[in-house]
């Protein structure tokens, strides 16, 4: 199964990446991802998620899935259907949109016997290593306090980073840790690779920028 690549875009339900819009942004994500050679996976709006993935040629993921199997369940979003879509996996757990720990185990489990990557949330290191022992393909850890705030993580509060790596790699080195909130610039994603993390998982920092493209390069050059 392929890795999360370093920089993950949510689009979450922002105007901004709605319809036409959204499809522009994983246009630009995908230019930059070739022109920077650092890897951008995106996550768009459930509605456009096959759109996305039949048009772009970088990872796509859902933004949140059900734990339950295809069937008579009007209004969810399953693996099965995220799998049919072409995208290659899901984001799980967003403070935006939390899940019971045993949905949590449900959906990993299920993800894995469908070969779909899982990138879990969690708002602690506590959290990051109880998430951990389910076996996701990496953990993206996000003091709420800090989404959207512009004040990132990995200067914020960089022993939370530091201690979520350290926890996750303990149960499972193969588990890629990321770190959310507040990401905006090369530097934020620089501060956060130097503290263990092998990504970043970020949202209105280039969705809701006036030039998402010129934010793209700049948080790529922070990768090294």
């Amino acid at each position: 199964m392929s890795k999360v690549p370093p920089i993950v875009l949510n689009f979450k339900a922002y105007s901004e990446s709605a319809g036409e819009k959204g499809m522009s942004l994983v246009k630009t994500c995908e230019e930059v991802a070739e022109e920077t050679g650092v890897g951008i996976a995106v996550c768009p709006q459930q509605v456009d998620l096959a759109l996305a993935a039949e048009k772009a040629g970088i990872p796509v993921y859902a933004q949140h899935v059900e734990a339950f199997e295809a069937g008579s369940r009007t209004g969810y979003v399953v693996l099965e259907a995220v799998k049919a879509s072409g995208a290659q996996g899901t984001l799980l757990n967003h403070s935006e949109h939390p899940m019971e720990i045993a949905a949590i185990e449900a959906v990993i489990r299920r993800a894995k016997e469908l070969g779909l990557i899982t990138l879990a949330c969690a708002n602690n290191t506590e959290v990051s290593r109880s998430i951990a022992a389910l076996g996701p393909s990496a953990i993206a850890v996000e003091p709420p306090a800090l989404i959207g705030s512009g004040i990132p993580v990995s200067k914020a509060d960089p022993g939370i980073v530091s201690d979520s790596v350290e926890a996750v790699k303990n149960l499972d080195p193969k588990i890629q840790v990321f770190c959310g909130a507040g990401i905006s610039t090369g530097s934020d994603v620089k501060a956060a690779l130097e503290l263990g993390a092998e990504g970043v998982l970020l949202a209105s920092g280039v969705v809701k920028a006036s030039d998402p493209r010129k934010v793209l390069l700049d948080l790529a050059s922070g990768v090294p």
